[in-house]
């Protein structure tokens, strides 16, 4: 049995006739970089636009509580008193407060 001088000759038949060719072999090899093992491979490329997203959906989030936010405090400068006297107790001088609490 005569071994092969070379021994990539060997796997070099195994592979099927079009990978034979090196300019099929070659981009094949080109595209697997691509795709796989470079810095900006196209799965670096999916996970970032879906961090990107995910932050898009989180800053649409974040500016509607803002936007509640600043009503509440418009809300609150209208009725300083009505707050105090529901959350705090207050009361005017000689005036009786009854707390209700309802059933829920």
């Amino acid at each position: 049995m005569a071994l092969p001088t070379n021994p990539w000759q060997a796997l070099w038949q195994r592979l099927p006739a079009p990978l034979q060719n090196r300019y099929y072999l070659t981009l094949l090899i080109f595209f697997f970089i691509l795709i796989f093992l470079d810095k900006h491979s196209l799965w670096t490329q999916w996970r970032l636009h879906s961090a990107q997203s995910r932050l898009e959906s989180d800053k649409e989030f974040y500016k509607e509580k803002i936007q509640e936010a600043q009503q509440e405090a418009e809300d609150f400068e209208l009725t300083k008193e009505k707050y105090a006297r529901e959350h705090y107790y207050m009361k005017r001088p000689n005036e009786d407060v009854y707390i209700i609490k309802e059933k829920e």
